[in-house]
């Protein structure tokens, strides 16, 4: 049975995006990648139509976006260099109100283009979600714990990176556990108020 689709954006029948937003996405902005993590990169820009595009899939549970976004963020990570696929959780709560993880749901789609298997290796510890909070208490970010022995190379997956807290907490956490490399990859990537530096998983991270 086949199912129609929609774009997030604009409502037009067909893909998601439709050509005439996709032509509107920006590459994500070139930033450094933070000191402990050995690779970070993300597909898009989180302004304009990229903003709303991940959104959707965020807040609203647009799946049709997935295969889009998995495939812009696979084709920027070499699977050579990856043994598993995780990703940051967001925050228990987040997850009971919306149902769903939006980045296990990436991570997932990602692992399949790469051939890698997907494994939850990060539990998120209470806290506050990252999103909405100044740049300075973002930077605290979140806590995670390692229930069991990551494997040597792992990819962290998440929506967004916004200040670098969210995955550098998780590298932090993989890499105390043993990981011997830890990279990050994101749906979108806000342009920082510039030059000031890093970039975290803004999604709840």
């Amino acid at each position: 049975m086949l199912f129609a689709t929609t774009c997030p954006v604009c409502g037009a029948a067909g893909a998601a995006p439709c050509a005439r937003c996709a032509a509107q996405l920006k590459p994500a902005p070139d930033l450094p990648t933070p000191d402990g993590l050995d690779q970070l990169v993300a597909a898009l820009s989180y302004t304009g139509v990229g903003r709303e595009l991940v959104a959707r899939l965020k807040y609203r549970n647009a799946r049709a976006v997935l295969p889009a976004l998995a495939d812009a963020i696979a084709a920027l990570v070499d699977p050579a260099t990856v043994d598993v696929v995780t990703w940051a959780p967001t925050s228990a709560v987040r997850r009971r109100e919306r149902g769903f993880d939006q980045a296990r749901l990436l991570a997932r789609a990602v692992a399949r283009r790469l051939h890698r298997p997907c494994r939850s290796l990060l539990t998120r510890e209470p806290g506050p979600a990252q999103t909405g909070r100044p740049r300075r208490d973002r930077m605290a970010g979140p806590s995670f714990s390692v229930a069991r022995r990551p494997p040597r190379r792992v990819l962290v997956v998440d929506d967004v990176v916004t200040t670098g807290a969210t995955m550098l907490a998780a590298a932090r956490a993989l890499t105390g556990a043993g990981a011997r490399s830890v990279k990050g990859a994101a749906a979108a990537r806000t342009p920082l108020k510039a030059a000031h530096g890093l970039s975290d998983a803004a999604g709840d991270g």
